[in-house]
């Protein structure tokens, strides 16, 4: 079948047009995390100043020291008033991911049937198909708080940042270094398990990339309790404005969980495939050996996290060592490695 030029470009165009709306979107959920700590801040100088006033005439009001609901710094020598804003950045924000989401899905949509095949047969469709899981899965999340009622500072845009940014410095890197025309598939991808194996190990992929983000937030707060606890002021102000380091950590581990399974379904499709292929089940490919190193990895966090008790700082940093596998199968395994994989880079 010949590619249809013209469809190739309306994915092209479209795409440039989801990498800027996912710029303002970007913007936008920054500023609601700029308004979030200023309100918080605000709303502690305010309990502040009521303990003060209750001090000085004698009223002996009883005061406790209370940490930040949403994960920041030390609380104030008061019990804490309830945080209620309205949010106005972050339902912009979400406003323009979802349109840089649909924009997103027509570009993977039309690059596909330019070509008359599923649109992720190289380094480049990958990313492009995986970024968008990734964006599709936030929104799923948001849309879920939304329903269960979750509000204030505490619902799932918070990672609006977090995923808005990685999707779009991901889509720019795809263009910059991974972009190749619209074509047909070589021979050796030219089979239904490119849909099955390619697919799950894209939703794989995206899943861990929303669990290493959840995972760096749990570091960081977790650092930030620390310095609060030794009496110190803790860096990061915005910070305040998401949960604490317990919710971002259990975020985080079911996130990985999932991504783990469908990891796991992977690695089994890919060596049917490969029997399929090459009559072999294992060939000791550079990609299988990588593939079988980030599931051991993941495998011994989700260990380490349910039966020997790690949680915090420990567990998180063997999921993010997971991760930076992963990254490493995809841009140096894919590119750098020679192997029976390598028709699939750029």
């Amino acid at each position: 079948m010949t590619v249809d030029e013209n469809l190739a470009g309306i994915s092209n165009v479209l795409l440039y047009g989801a990498m800027s709306a996912y710029l303002f979107s970007f913007i936008a959920y920054a500023a609601d995390l700029a308004d979030g700590a200023k309100e918080i801040k605000a709303r502690d100088a305010r309990a502040a100043e009521r303990a003060a006033g209750a001090a000085a005439v004698g009223a002996g009001t009883t005061t406790t020291t209370t940490r930040a609901p949403a994960g920041g710094s030390a609380g104030t020598a008061t019990l804490q008033e309830p945080l209620v804003r309205r949010r106005r950045a972050a339902a912009v924000g979400t406003s323009l991911f979802t349109l840089a989401a649909l924009l997103h899905l027509g570009s993977v949509v039309t690059r596909g049937v330019s070509v008359h095949r599923v649109p992720w047969g190289n380094m480049f469709e990958f990313a492009l198909t995986g970024s968008l899981v990734v964006a599709v899965g936030y929104l799923v999340a948001v849309a879920r708080a939304q329903r269960a009622g979750l509000g204030g500072g505490r619902d799932a845009r918070y990672l609006g940042t977090f995923v808005a940014g990685p999707v779009l410095a991901t889509l720019g890197i795809a263009l910059r270094s991974f972009y190749v025309e619209a074509a047909q598939l070589v021979p050796a991808l030219d089979s239904y398990w490119l849909i099955i194996h390619v697919f799950v190990a894209i939703l794989a992929t995206a899943l861990s990339t929303l669990g290493f983000s959840a995972t760096v937030l749990q570091l960081v707060q977790e650092k930030r309790d620390r310095v609060a606890a030794a009496g110190g002021r803790a860096g990061g102000v915005f910070m305040d404005a998401l949960p604490g380091s317990t919710e971002l950590e259990r975020t985080a581990f079911r996130l990985n969980a999932v991504a783990f399974v469908m990891w796991t379904f992977t690695l089994i499709a890919g060596a049917v495939w490969a029997q399929v292929a090459w009559n072999r089940y294992w060939n000791w490919d550079s990609k299988e050996v990588w593939t079988f190193v980030i599931w051991v990895v993941y495998a011994c966090y989700l260990h380490a996290r349910a039966t020997r008790g790690w949680d915090g700082k420990r567990a998180a940093w063997l999921s993010v060592l997971g991760f930076a596998c992963m990254l490493f199968n995809y841009l140096v395994v894919n590119i750098f490695f020679p192997g029976l994989h390598s028709y699939a880079g750029v």
